[in-house]
């Protein structure tokens, strides 16, 4: 027992020290895994051979993160993704992990070996690039939403991968152990398999297919007929902990049904997932999972970085290195033509050619699972572990080469050309978001004509299905301003979500139409100081309207009548715009507000204005 604590605070110590720092400096939590494994095993030798038992265990964090990748992908929305998921995602596994394969046969390696290997290295890192394209903004872009396609394709594909690879356990040759005996690939898994739990052993082929279709039935069964009835059983107990209890209960039922049949316990996972998507209870079972998930998932990649054999990477340090660009350099070459294939260009290209290029966190999970399952021999799979480790390092690097590549490139927001706008109005709204949506459904409801200008696609596209006309074009080109009537409008709506953007466009409108009534949306307080130099007429933040509405919901169920919330609402929205247009004559764009001393001064008086002005009217109802 004192050993297992001991243990314990080792790991967790570990984890608590290094992901947080790693994420500081942009690497990720991956990263900062493997390397607290790395540090309490190879450097400072804290922990040893019992990192094996507890991977076994912290794979079923895999299990988990299948089952909640399920919970998000409605079947609809895998019907609707199915071009991008099964094109450019599938391509890319497929020709990536037969390329690989060959130059792994290339270094006499057996088929079945080279295949295992392919079908590891052809996949991504799914944690590390989504949370760079998450905080470079890129999520958005053409190019982003191909990086997520391919990553969503690769997650889906563990399943089957995972669910295959036993069957090459029989192609690995005979190996040669270190006591000299002599050991055959798959003889562990199978011996294992033989004296574990079974309702397929012994049936005939057709008896182990219907035993597994009924088993699969059975899952979408309960999952469709017997959850609710469950959740409401849970739900008399009303204990927190029987939610948790039962989130627990169907993914390791399901998971040890599914190893009953002889099936990939992520596989049934990942089945029960998708069928409970489109349940009611879904969010309450992703909230109670995925602590669990994270921490096993953590634990696992914990143990792999403990695991790695830094003798054998100083041994062939030139060679590893070697190794793990040459799998960057394959992907890269093939994620490039696929880019074009599919007809991404500029930045969106180089951002989807370097993104992808690096192996990812689910390598570790099939070569782990590989070597249990006797297909990889175990000197190959410490070699492959290096090799995944180094090239996610190198990720950062690539993104930097990104950076660097998409200065050069040409803009690829204008793919497609230009609408010619054969129209004129009183109204121009620049971006049809979801704020500039319920401004033009207002203004065409109410009589006046509009003319709607965007540079995304697809929000014209969907706008247009829905009865609206629109014009595909940047709005803060002068020419297609021009061309929507500028010099001779009464408004503009600058409802841009790029910010930079917004500024640039109404500085150029009021420069060409000095008597142009300007309406901006802001995104906070700082933008609307910017819009106000730049000389917008009424500035709209995103957020206030809608939080003065819900602060007056709060009064009136505080016990204010809706004719005093409704006071208070209007007197701090008065206050508020007033307070605006005073701090924006001391607002200075060199100097943080926070620092401004003349600015916060005038906030401090100003909030003791509102102070008066509520006591006042509490005084006058008072006296009524």
């Amino acid at each position: 027992m004192d050993s297992f604590l001991f243990q314990a605070s080792i790991y967790l110590a570990a984890a608590v020290i290094a992901v947080p720092f790693a994420s500081r400096l942009g690497l990720g939590s991956v990263l900062g895994y493997l390397a607290a494994g790395i540090i309490i095993g190879p450097v400072l030798g804290l922990v040893g051979s019992e990192t094996e038992d507890l991977q076994h265990f912290a794979e079923f964090g895999v299990v988990m993160m299948l089952f909640l990748i399920g919970l998000e992908l409605e079947p609809r929305a895998l019907w609707d993704m199915r071009h991008r998921l099964i094109g450019l995602g599938g391509l890319q596994i497929v020709i990536s992990a037969l390329a690989l394969m060959v130059i792994a046969m290339a270094y006499n390696q057996p088929w079945g070996v080279a295949l295992a290997i392919g079908l590891a290295l052809s996949l991504s890192s799914t944690a590390i690039v989504l949370q760079t394209l998450s905080e470079k903004g890129l999520m958005q872009t053409s190019g982003g939403r191909s990086v997520f396609s391919v990553l969503l394709t690769q997650d889906i594909a563990v399943i089957p991968i995972l669910a295959f690879l036993p069957l090459l356990a029989a192609t690995v040759p005979a190996q040669i152990a270190t006591d000299g005996s002599i050991q055959r690939g798959g003889e562990d898994a199978h011996d294992k398999a033989h004296h574990s739990l079974s309702l397929v052993e012994g049936l005939p082929g057709w008896g182990v297919t219907l035993v597994t279709i009924a088993a699969i039935a059975a899952v979408i069964f309960a999952g469709v007929f017997l959850t609710r009835p469950l959740f409401r059983y849970i739900h008399s107990a009303r204990l927190r902990e029987m939610y948790t209890a039962l989130a627990l209960l169907i993914v390791v039922g399901i998971s040890f049904l599914m190893t009953l049949v002889g099936l990939s316990p992520a596989l049934g996972a990942f089945l029960a997932g998708v069928v409970l998507a489109s349940s009611e209870f879904r969010h309450e079972l992703e909230t109670d999972l995925e602590p669990f998930k994270g921490l096993l998932l953590g634990l696992f990649f914990i143990t792999v970085g403990a695991g790695i054999n830094f003798t054998l990477l100083f041994n062939n340090v030139a060679g590893i290195v070697a190794m793990a660009l040459l799998v960057i350099v394959v992907k890269g070459v093939i994620l490039f033509f696929l880019g074009r294939a599919f007809k991404l260009k500029g930045k969106d290209h180089w951002l989807f050619t370097l993104a992808l290029a690096q192996a990812g966190e689910f390598g570790f999970v099939l070569v782990s699972f590989s070597v249990v399952q006797g297909v990889i021999p175990r000197g190959v799979a410490e070699t492959l572990l290096l090799v995944i480790s180094i090239s996610m390092l190198i990720t950062p690097l690539l993104f930097i080469i990104y950076d660097l590549l998409s200065k050069r490139a040409p803009d690829t927001s204008e793919q497609h050309p230009d609408d010619e706008i054969d129209i004129e109005g009183p109204v121009i709204i620049a971006g049809i978001g979801r704020f500039g949506q319920i401004v033009n459904r207002l203004v065409q409801a109410n009589g006046f004509n509009t003319v709607v200008l965007d540079h995304d696609m697809e929000t014209i596209a969907v706008m247009r299905r829905f009865g609206f006309k629109g014009f595909l074009g940047d709005p803060t080109r002068p020419d297609i301003l021009r061309a929507a009537g500028l010099e001779s409008a009464r408004v503009l709506v600058v409802a841009l979500d790029d910010p930079e953007a917004a500024i640039k466009l109404v500085q150029y409108a009021r420069k060409l139409r000095p008597g142009l009534h300007i309406v901006a949306r802001a995104r906070d307080r700082t933008h609307v100081y910017r819009l106000y130099q730049a000389g917008a007429d009424d500035i709209v933040r995103e957020l206030f309207d809608s939080s003065l509405r819900a602060g007056r919901y709060v009064l009136e169920n505080m016990g204010l009548s809706e004719y005093e919330a409704s006071e208070a609402e209007r007197i701090f929205y008065h206050h508020d715009r007033h307070s605006v247009q005073e701090l924006a004559q001391l607002w200075d764009p060199a100097v943080p507000a926070s620092q401004n001393p003349a600015y916060l001064a005038r906030a401090k008086e100003l909030q003791k204005e509102l102070e008066t002005a509520f006591l006042s009217r509490d005084a006058e109802k008072k006296q009524a």
